[in-house]
């Protein structure tokens, strides 16, 4: 990929335990769009960026093959741990020199990870591989939204959130900007007229105070101000978790909060 911020053991570990599989309901969504625009038989898909593996195990069901493709073996190596998912194969890639023959792909996917490629050079790859109405999928998150709730300090807890936002903007690279904008530009840049976005699609879970930490410590721009000064980003995530937990009146990270927040996807055909 342009970018390569996430391919050290312990990011990917990190990435594994508290990235947040995309729901269900969306990845539904694609498969219409794909029975709608190609139809059967859904032979090869590629997931491009795929780390560990979360958005990759979601398609296994509904194809011949599943292939995921990340330039971290590290990443790699935690998806490939995970065991029960006999059509998918991980390989090491980028999104911009892709593996495979002219018009052999019926699906290209990246969740939460086009905003790192290269649009030009990966939009002429994906031209070149898709089959002829084959389609690809760009899904992803904004936090600008998210709503935290734990019976009546939700504003608080979302308070907390937003200041530890504030306080890793300097960290913030410009691809990271980019899928905030929900892939305004790649949107606009795809060649393809059969093309449409899904601007919010919401979801709702329950998570721990544990996993909340965790997911943070996976953001590039905390990793970034990790690599700056260690202490002080240790010091940074002790100090939210236990506010945190202050606020609720508990004392376990274990205990769960829901979470609110809006993915938005990319959708687009390939004309014959």
């Amino acid at each position: 990929m342009a970018y390569r911020l996430f391919e050290g053991k312990e990011h990917a570990s990190i990435y594994q335990q508290y990235r947040f599989t995309p729901p269900s309901g969306l990845k539904d969504v694609i498969i219409e769009y794909l029975d709608k625009k190609k139809g059967q038989p859904h032979v090869l898909a590629v997931d491009l960026g795929c780390g560990t593996g979360q958005h990759t195990r979601l398609l296994a069901p509904h194809f011949k093959e599943v292939i995921g493709i990340d330039i971290s073996e590290c990443q790699l190596e935690e998806a490939r741990a995970v065991p029960g998912y006999t059509n998918i194969t991980y390989r090491k890639g980028t999104a911009e020199e892709l593996p495979f023959e002219d018009g052999t792909v019926d699906l290209l996917t990246a969740a939460s990870a086009a905003h790192w490629f290269d649009p030009s050079r990966f939009l002429l790859e994906a031209n070149r591989v898709l089959k002829p109405r084959g389609c690809m999928a760009l899904l992803g998150f904004t936090d600008n939204n998210i709503r935290l709730n734990y019976k009546d300090c939700g504003e608080k807890l979302n308070r907390i959130y937003q200041e530890v936002k504030e306080l890793l903007r300097p960290y913030t690279s410009n691809p990271v900007a980019a899928s905030e904008s929900k892939l305004e530009d790649l949107y606009c840049a795809i060649p393809f007229p059969d093309k449409e976005r899904i601007e919010s699609f919401q979801s709702k879970s329950m998570i721990s105070v544990r996993t909340l930490v965790g997911f943070i410590s996976s953001w590039s721009m905390y990793n970034s101000f990790k690599k700056k000064d260690p202490q002080a980003a240790e010091n940074m995530l002790a100090n939210i978790q236990k506010r945190f937990l202050d606020e609720m009146g508990v004392t376990s990270v274990d205990t769960e909060i829901e979470r609110e927040w809006e993915y938005f996807c990319v959708l687009a055909s390939k004309p014959l």
